[in-house]
């Protein structure tokens, strides 16, 4: 049987709200019990704690991990690290994990590519000589991400990218408050594809690291297979001449999707390759999709939607060895996101807040975080600091907007009345326009970045509600653009 869609979950979810069931800690909600619909395998980031939040099902765990990366408890979980569970899953979105796995995509020294960039909220780095791209999505611990320098030591969680890079969804950096966090054995980690394979030296090279696997221990690989293409995961030590000395050489992480005793299996992930019709499939986390008839699109995505990089979920059961046919697909990119100053009007009972006039709604797939190490529940955004907010845009039942949240990070910075929206503008009348379900107004001291008022509102009559990037401010009881400028991808 299959796990609970994510439009089933949203529908669940609406459903517990009008009744108020929706509990005040974090992403963790009370619902009546339901029964088994699906057993298998569920992959992807932890979004909660309270027992693990994957994939939007609160599994209830014994408290261990398996992982030879010096994790072994959940307590040294964070938020976005990808696990791998094994279990069963209700319609009411809990479950019970037979086990839980963790893995690190890459261990070792930080080098700086791009620095984070806060108008794009995008950097670049290297470790063992791998790109790394992080984004707005990638859960940072231990360190702002701004204050990241070559030479920091960290461990990252993520995902390949169809040109070989990672997309970082965990970033953790070592520090002496968790150092016993890291793997005391294997100190550094890498994957990638065997380059210059030389069996007389014993070596052969990833990208730029030349690794030395003489006196390698070989788990779930056969040593004599080795051939340069084939993608490995290495684990040891580096030496003084920059050589990694592999202790253990393993298959990488796509060993995340293979198949368990059971067919059902739900994942995450960006698209290797995009759809192809004659074939009716696409190519993720190394697993052939199979889009059928009966496959279901959430969040308004078509099958055009599935191109290079797209993170998305997939729902659904192994048809064959690598080859999965999906019951359901769901986008897990944010479209629109608002920052700022102090929240108001927390409903804790609905998981719901307000942010610069926006309201936002929290799942059991929002990811909150912040600067410290700390887990942070729906409770501690009471303090007055600054939140960014980045999800999906809905309308509920009767219209009305609000923003489904991904990721919401609190922010030391002391709150002001100023605030950064990303949205679609929905109409313009006179001077006031509304976006995202909130009512701004323009003025004579609104500038405007590669658009016009009257430009906004031909498109807005021509049903296209252009995307826009605004920085707006709170005076007299009402909300007045400052800069409002078109979204270059629009």
């Amino acid at each position: 049987m299959k796990p609970i869609s994510r439009k089933r979950l949203l529908t669940a979810l609406a459903a517990l709200l009008t009744l108020g069931l929706f509990s005040a800690c974090g992403s963790e909600f009370k619902v009546a019990d339901g029964g088994i619909r699906g057993t298998g395998s569920s992959v992807g980031p932890v979004s909660g704690f309270g027992s693990v939040f994957v994939n939007g099902v609160k599994f209830s765990t014994d408290g261990s991990v398996r992982s030879d990366d010096g994790i072994s408890t959940e307590r040294q979980l964070h938020e976005g690290m990808i696990l791998r569970v094994e279990g069963e899953w209700r319609a009411d979105s809990t479950g019970r994990a037979e086990s839980v796995e963790y893995d690190d995509s890459l261990r070792g020294s930080v080098v700086i590519v791009e620095a984070w960039n806060h108008a794009s909220k995008t950097a670049e780095i290297s470790i063992l000589g791998q790109t790394v791209r992080i984004d707005s999505r990638t859960v940072v611990k231990g360190k702002v991400i701004e204050d990241l320098v070559t030479g920091d030591f960290a461990r990252m969680s993520g995902w390949r990218m169809p040109n070989g890079d990672f997309r970082a969804s965990y970033l953790g950096l070592r520090a002496h408050q968790n150092v016993n966090d890291f793997d005391d054995f294997n100190e550094v980690e890498l994957e990638g594809h065997i380059s210059d394979l030389n069996t007389s030296q014993m070596t052969f090279v990833i990208g730029t690291q030349l690794v030395n696997y003489g006196n390698a221990e070989f788990k779930g690989i056969d040593g004599a297979a080795l051939a340069n293409s084939l993608v490995v995961e290495v684990e040891g030590n580096l030496s003084r001449d920059g050589v990694l000395q592999a202790n253990e050489i393993e298959p990488n992480d796509f060993r995340r999707y293979r198949q368990s005793m059971e067919t059902d299996i739900e994942f995450v992930g960006p698209v290797t390759s995009p759809f192809e019709e004659a074939s009716s499939t696409f190519t993720i986390n190394g697993l052939t999709v199979e889009v059928t008839s009966e496959t279901e699109f959430d969040d308004g995505i078509q099958r055009s939607d599935l191109v290079q990089g797209a993170l998305i979920q997939v729902e659904g059961n192994f048809v064959s060895d690598g080859v999965v046919k999906a019951d359901e697909i769901t986008l897990r990119e944010a479209d629109v996101e608002i920052e700022g100053g102090k929240t108001s009007a927390i409903d804790y009972e609905n998981s719901q807040l307000y942010v610069g006039g926006v309201l936002v709604q929290l799942t059991s797939l929002t990811i909150i975080t912040g600067d410290e190490e700390q887990r942070l529940k729906l409770l501690d955004l009471e303090a007055d600091l600054v939140l960014e907010v980045e999800g999906i845009e809905r309308r509920d039942s009767e219209g009305r907007v609000f923003l489904e949240a991904i990721k919401i990070e609190q922010d030391d910075e002391t709150p002001d009345l100023e605030f950064e929206l990303s949205g679609r503008v929905t109409a313009i009348v006179g001077n006031d326009i509304r976006i995202l379900g909130v009512d701004m107004r323009l003025d004579d001291a609104t500038e405007y970045d590669g658009t016009s008022k009257a430009g906004l509102k031909e498109k807005v009559d021509l049903g296209e509600n252009p995307m826009v990037e605004v920085e707006y401010e709170a005076r007299s009881g009402a909300y007045f653009i400052v800069e409002i400028k078109l979204d270059e991808a629009d």
